[in-house]
């Protein structure tokens, strides 16, 4: 038994899975669920049959879910949950800025807490947690987000802030990724060989997060296993889009970003979002 307390956690998948074993590691006892059924449980970890059951045993619940629609249905199960314990929830889901102000307002302290760095990030506790909400929520919490990376930042006061925040972080990574390969796809078919290209753009002005990390270690090995769907990244990219037009910003870019990743999700959807180099290079 763990000497930390009890923290719920739903959504199990390649970047949940990470953050609960963190969890775990850190001393929690955690009481985990997954739509997929319990194969995911981390060691260490409680499986609970249903989101119920996690509000039952837990007084905070951490989500890790695909989207917006997802986590408003698992909120309304933790409320609905007959003598539940859950009082916080920490989502490091991105749901959009709407989606969480509309999760804020459901009757449980709501953490908006995304989340930046990829799979092994959150493996090494590198990850960026980037969170908002109210003195009373983020203090109650502030262990659980220990629990989960050693980095983390507070960026607001009101849930949504931290998904405008992650929005903005992913709308650049995707445009990066999308740019560096047009560019590296270009240069190869001038000969160029690609360490070489890589080693001269990442000292020079061209250098991005894609050219640094996503290019020597995905592209460049043939690995493509980042652990992030190409899928996932044109939702957020699409999020993205559609907050920018409701606030009346300027869109020129995004629009462009988004059709690009609309046009790779769609030719090959689910596959690893780096793999859009081959996509864009035709090789």
């Amino acid at each position: 038994m763990s000497g930390r307390g009890a923290v719920g956690f739903i959504g199990l998948g390649n970047m949940g899975g990470a953050l609960a074993t963190n969890l775990v590691r850190d001393g929690f006892e955690v009481v985990a669920y997954d739509a997929a059924g319990p194969a995911r449980t981390p060691v260490g970890a409680r499986w609970a049959p249903d989101p119920a059951e996690v509000a039952r045993g837990a007084g905070t619940v951490v989500l890790s879910l695909p989207d917006g629609t997802v986590c408003g249905k698992v909120v309304a199960d933790l409320l609905a949950a007959r003598d539940r314990r859950v009082t916080h929830v920490v989502d490091t889901s991105t749901v959009g800025v709407a989606a969480a102000r509309h999760l804020a307002a459901t009757g449980l302290s709501y953490v908006d807490a995304p989340v930046s760095g990829g799979v092994a990030g959150a493996r090494r506790r590198t990850l960026m947690v980037m969170y908002a909400g109210s003195d009373e929520a983020c203090a109650h919490v502030e262990p659980v987000l220990a629990g989960l990376s050693d980095r983390r930042r507070r960026v607001g006061d009101r849930p949504g802030q931290a998904q405008a925040l992650k929005l903005a972080n992913n709308f650049l990574s995707a445009t990066a990724l999308a740019a560096a390969s047009e560019a590296v796809a270009f240069a190869r078919a001038a000969g160029l060989d690609m360490d070489v290209l890589l080693e001269v753009l990442n000292a020079s002005s061209g250098r991005s997060g894609a050219t640094l990390d996503k290019f020597p270690q995905e592209v460049l090995t043939g690995r493509y296993a980042s652990g992030f769907s190409n899928t996932l990244m044109a939702k957020d990219v699409r999020l993205f889009l559609r907050e920018v037009d409701e606030s009346g910003g300027a869109a020129a870019l995004a629009a462009v970003t988004d059709a690009v990743w609309e046009a790779f999700s769609t030719a090959e959807p689910g596959v690893d979002f780096t793999r859009i180099y081959p996509f864009v290079s035709g090789s």
